[in-house]
């Protein structure tokens, strides 16, 4: 099937597919997986960025800010959170909806000792945070697949894969030039199993542009995928 071609309800069938072959296992117990050459914790019901996800990607393709604060929305297990303040990042705040997700995040945290400057919190794209905390970055890999409005979340990992009218895609465009510092950067990532003439038409709708960072094409359950990084900048 081509992607570009794709409808709502065939996007969506590629979204369950995505749930039932990248879900998390039934564990009751935390396990470990492997990215980017560092072994991670995983609460069970949290999203798992396998190879070919993306995450091993975008997590070494965006540029952080050297010295700087980097605020990273759906962190999920908190790979490029940590991976930041890993690499150059004084200050991290890493969110995300799901509790799961965020228990997750808190055990890489302490695991790759970087809790100094690692700040993990629910939140609920920016409506949790601090109201006056504003970052040198913000970045969130949005959840790529649109499902009905009326979709009802019934397990933790599909958070990170669907987005009910894109409406949490919406909010993120709309707010988060009002997180950013002086000089500051907006970046969200997109891949070619979404919509993406839909978001094009959600940007001006939100009085944005989508500029092109950074791309790459991988192998995601035998589909190739093109991952992209786009920086928000206003009209």
């Amino acid at each position: 099937m081509n992607q570009q071609s794709a409808t709502f309800d065939e996007r969506y069938r590629i979204g369950r597919k995505l749930v039932d072959e990248l879900g998390p296992a039934q564990d009751t117990e935390p396990s470990t997986f492997e990215l980017l050459g560092l072994e991670w914790d995983l609460v069970p019901g949290t999203y798992a960025p396998k190879p070919g996800t993306g995450t091993e990607y975008y997590t070494t393709a965006i540029p952080y800010p050297e010295g700087g604060s980097f605020l990273e929305i759906g962190c999920g297990a908190g790979v490029t959170a940590v991976w930041a303040a890993l690499n150059g990042c004084a200050h991290v705040t890493a969110t995300d909806v799901t509790v799961t997700a965020v228990a997750s995040a808190e055990l890489n945290v302490k695991r790759h000792g970087v809790a100094d400057r690692v700040h993990v919190q629910r939140s609920d794209v920016f409506a949790d945070l601090d109201p006056d905390a504003k970052f040198d970055t913000v970045f969130w890999n949005c959840s790529v697949i649109e499902a009905p409005e009326d979709f009802q979340f019934t397990q933790d990992f599909e958070w990170a894969i669907f987005d009910p009218g894109y409406a949490a895609l919406g909010r993120y465009l709309a707010e988060v030039h009002g997180r950013l510092l002086p000089g500051g950067r907006a970046l969200v990532t997109f891949n070619s199993l979404g919509d993406a003439s839909r978001v094009a038409e959600l940007a001006d709708d939100k009085g944005v542009t989508l500029s092109l960072v950074d791309s790459s094409t991988r192998v995601l359950t035998g589909e190739k995928v093109t991952y992209k990084v786009f920086e928000i900048t206003r009209h």
